[in-house]
Parts: C-alpha cells; sequence; structure tokens
C-alpha cells in the first residue's frame, strides 16, 4: 500500500514524495496558491499581505514560545505547521483588516489554542479557526468590513494598490467606496423580494456566474488546491466529500424554488463563503478531525448540516469556523463509536467490548 497514515499527524506517502510532516505542510500552503490568486485577483493585494503578515508572525511566535519552553526552535520550526496555521488565518481574514487583528488572531492561534494544549499533535481545536473565532466574537466591526470585488467598483474607479493596502493596514488610512458585503452576508439580509429578482438587483451576484462575485473563483481555486492534495494523497476523500455533499443535500431540500425566504441554492452554498477552504483544509486536519474513514464522513456530514444550519438559521452568515470547532468537541466521540480495525483482524473493534 503506497499510502500509509500513522497517528496523526504524522503521514509516509514516499511514492508521491512524502515523508514527513514538513512535506505534508509544505504540500498544503502550496495547494492555497490558486485560491489566493482569485482572492488577490477580484479583492486586491490585501489577501496577499494578510497571509505574508499572519505566516511571519506565526513563525515568530513558534519560534518564542519553543524558546520559552526550552524545545530545539530550528527542528520544529521545520515542521511547517505554524506556517500553515499562519497561511489559512491570513486567507481567512478580510483584506485590509489592520495588522493588530493579524496580530491578535496569530497569538491566540499558536499560543492559545496550540502550545498551551502540549503543541502539535496535542491541540484538540483547528488553531486557526480558533483565532478566527476569537477575532470574529471580540472585534465584529473590523471582521465584517470586506473588500468589494473588482467586478462591482464603480466606472473607473481601480482596486487598492499596494501602498494604499499598506497605509490603510498599517495606518488606518481608510479608502472610501471599496468595502461591501460578502454574497452571504447580502443573501442573509434579503427579506422581501424572490431569489432571481434578488439576484437581479445585487452587483455581486449579477456579475457573477454562479454564487457571488470573486467568492465563486476564489473557492474553485481552493477546490483546486484540495484536489491536487487528494492526487497526493496528502488525505482521503471522506471528510471533505461528505461535508459538501451534506451542505450541498442540506441547500438542496431547503431550497424552496427561491422564495424571499428560501435558504440560498446548492451553488450558492458550495462557492461562497469560507466552503472549499474548510473542506480541503481545515476540515482534514488529522489533529482534530476523526481518525478512520467511517468517522471522518460522520464528521464531515455533521460539519455540512452545522454550516447550513448556522449560515441560515443561525446569526453568522459564514459558519466553517464554528462547525469546525463544535465538531472538534465531537471527534473524540465519533473516534470512540467508529474505531478502526486493529491490525491482524477481520472484525472491526467495539468501543464497547471488553477486553480480555
Amino acid at each position: 500500500m503506497a499510502f500509509i497514515k500513522q497517528t496523526s499527524p504524522h503521514a509516509h506517502n514516499k511514492a508521491a514524495g512524502i515523508s514527513q510532516t514538513g512535506d505534508v505542510m509544505r504540500l498544503v500552503a502550496l495547494a492555497t496558491i490558486p485560491g489566493l490568486i482569485a482572492l488577490s485577483y477580484f479583492f486586491g493585494p490585501g489577501t496577499l499581505i494578510n497571509v505574508v503578515m499572519a505566516a511571519t508572525m506565526a513563525m515568530g511566535f513558534e519560534a518564542l514560545v519553543l524558546k520559552l519552553r526550552n524545545r530545539p526552535i530550528a527542528f520544529y520550526l521545520q515542521d511547517y505547521s505554524a506556517l500553515v496555521t499562519g497561511v489559512l488565518l491570513g486567507l481567512a481574514l478580510p483584506p485590509y483588516c489592520p495588522w493588530w487583528i493579524v496580530a491578535i488572531g496569530v497569538f491566540t492561534a499558536i499560543v492559545m489554542a496550540k502550545h498551551l494544549y502540549g503543541g502539535m499533535g496535542y491541540n484538540p481545536f483547528n488553531p486557526a479557526m480558533v483565532g478566527y473565532v476569537v477575532l470574529l466574537i471580540s472585534f465584529p466591526i473590523e471582521m465584517t468590513q470586506w473588500a468589494a470585488p473588482r467586478t462591482v467598483l464603480a466606472e473607473g474607479q481601480a482596486l487598492v494598490g499596494p501602498i494604499s493596502a499598506l497605509g490603510q493596514i498599517w495606518f488606518g488610512q481608510t479608502v472610501d467606496g471599496y468595502t461591501g458585503a460578502t454574497p452571504l452576508d447580502l443573501f442573509k439580509q434579503n427579506t422581501g423580494f424572490l431569489v432571481e429578482h434578488f439576484y437581479a438587483s445585487e452587483p455581486t451576484f449579477n456579475t457573477a456566474r454562479w454564487a457571488g462575485a470573486g467568492w465563486e473563483w476564489a473557492n474553485i481555486g481552493f477546490l483546486l488546491g484540495g484536489c491536487f492534495l487528494l492526487y497526493k494523497r496528502v488525505f482521503t476523500w471522506h471528510a471533505p466529500v461528505s461535508m459538501l455533499f451534506t451542505l450541498a443535500l442540506m441547500s438542496a431540500l431547503f431550497y424552496d424554488g427561491g422564495s424571499s425566504t428560501s435558504g440560498g441554492s446548492p451553488l450558492l452554498h458550495l462557492l461562497s463563503g469560507a466552503t472549499m477552504l474548510g473542506a480541503f483544509f481545515i476540515v482534514t486536519d488529522p489533529v482534530t478531525s476523526a481518525v478512520s474513514n467511517k468517522g471522518r464522513m460522520i464528521y464531515g456530514a455533521a460539519i455540512g448540516i452545522l454550516i447550513y444550519v448556522i449560515r441560515v438559521w443561525g446569526n453568522y452568515p459564514d459558519a466553517v469556523a464554528f462547525a469546525v470547532l463544535l465538531m472538534n468537541f465531537a471527534a473524540p466521540f465519533i473516534d470512540y463509536y467508529t474505531l478502526p480495525r486493529t491490525y491482524g483482524h477481520t472484525e472491526v473493534r467495539k468501543a464497547t467490548e471488553k477486553k480480555d
């Protein structure tokens, strides 16, 4: 068998050039590039700046904590887990958010959500999502000021340039006319229009093909990155496919043909927000997810259900982070009842069976 996954987060796949954790993390970081390119094209350089800042800060905080813990800094930095945490958090944050938002989020992710539990392999919750949720609850205004995509800007108006972006991020120089609500936010605010009429009246939707302008291509970019990771057998298909299928099924069941109270079509939910980023880069975290293939399917399906429930009937339009953290709580419970087959045995173990 070419791919053998051992106790998380260690993976070995010599045929694909994967022999240690650092190889896996480099591939994960590389796979985010298509989504990052799409975000940068439609929303400007803000996301790229976020990613660079967050990744740099994450490595810095990691080195500082390792120093305080008397651990070999160079050895642990080479697993690139801190780098990936910074990249994922930077991708999730709104472009052009203040630098201190990035710093607080990264500190929370690396120091509190990771090292306070003992470091990589011991954290029960996904560090990037912990950082994101802490920021969203603590600074809702800064975390909901997303940049408007290039397709909805006024005639003659261009995206924010690198110099203006740095001025806004580091010195708070606000650039008017460049912020807008996300597609999921806009859809949640619709209270009187049929979906067809609402799409026709909103530039974010009528300048897009399937979901929201810019967001649909960013999600396709992360989907491509996820397929690359599946091809490299960095993780199995069970959790991401289960999550996406369940989210699509829920949105299809409650779509109701597009009335004014519709929860949104499957395409809206699959290609808006952080759906694909969550499915292929967050849900597949080997440390905080379920262990067995059956457990991963249950884990992914539950996340898909929670995402839809929170998006449609909750207060947060994009619910990936909350859904993931809630299921991080349940992952040990899922593992308990979906124990993998013991090596050398033909039957799956039962959690309630007594040992001889």
